[in-house]
């Protein structure tokens, strides 16, 4: 892990001073930017690209993410994960959303030992409730629980355990930057397999004209009941996307490239994802 941190570093520091200088000489945001609801006057294809790197926002969202992972497994081949991640919101109050988000994974599994084929089905799904203010000023939040689900159809897809445990997510809007983290730990429920799994995906966008931006979220993960030595995947990236229209729907595309300064071996070395996401934004 601390070889890791030391390829982090240069790279979180290049973009933290960015950022910091962006925040000081460009204009901050209004606390209502990237809630997924159109005012009057406001600039739609930038008020959806907010609302879209927004995990909070106040916007039913479909998005259709595919992970590709090269090289994994003894024999090197290609892992396949297609997740299907409804995000619906409710609003409790005046002063609080709920957001729901929810993970379907649908993976192709090459094989991990002798004899065995590859796997195709569900996987273990995610589901996470966030409770967030309406204002929350400069800093946007939210915090809920997140259940595991075992929806697995095979015992190689999933855990096959339920699971349960807290989540946090935070950011910040400052100008053209979308820049935040979301946070999580999940542990069974008196299952036979044990569970402790830590999921941190940080994210930083910049947003340009026309609805492209370049964007930076890779997920961390640490597997507590792993041996020291394979409890850490740490990829770094990123990529670029576009928010544009199919007629009159609003869509996000975006394309990210991650190599794994850490992993376990299992794990291959790079990865792509590319993702899909039709948005269903409010007008105020």
């Amino acid at each position: 892990m601390a070889s890791a941190l030391i390829h982090l570093y240069p790279l979180a520091r290049k973009l933290l001073l960015a950022f910091l200088l962006s925040a000081l000489f460009g204009s901050f945001s209004m606390a209502s930017e990237g809630d997924g609801i159109i005012e009057p006057g406001e600039n739609e294809t930038e008020e959806l690209a907010r609302a879209a790197q927004n995990p909070v926002a106040n916007m039913i969202s479909l998005p259709f993410q595919n992970n590709t992972d090269f090289n994994f497994g003894p024999e090197e081949k290609t892992l396949n994960t297609m997740n299907i991640q409804p995000v619906i919101p409710f609003e409790l109050n005046d002063e609080w959303n709920i957001i729901t988000r929810t993970i379907v994974p649908i993976v192709s599994q090459p094989e991990v030992s002798p004899g065995q084929d590859r796997e195709t089905g569900l996987g273990d799904t995610a589901f996470t409730v966030f409770f967030s203010p309406k204002d929350s000023g400069k800093w946007i939040w939210g915090a809920g629980p997140v259940a595991l689900i075992p929806t697995n159809t095979d015992d190689r897809l999933g855990a096959d355990e339920w699971g349960v445990g807290p989540s946090f997510v935070v950011l910040t809007i400052q100008g053209p930057w979308v820049v935040g983290s979301l946070f999580s730990n999940v542990w069974d429920i008196d299952g036979d397999t044990d569970i402790n799994f830590f999921t941190w995906q940080y994210f930083v966008n910049y947003n340009m004209d026309d609805g492209w931006y370049l964007t930076s979220s890779p997920v961390i993960t640490a597997d507590w009941e792993a041996e020291s030595s394979e409890e850490w995947t740490v990829p770094v990236g990123g990529g670029f996307g576009k928010i544009f229209r199919i007629g009159e729907q609003p869509m996000n595309a975006q394309f990210q490239y991650f190599y794994n300064v850490e992993k376990p071996d299992l794990v291959g070395d790079w990865s792509i994802r590319m993702q899909l996401q039709f948005m269903f934004p409010r007008m105020g």
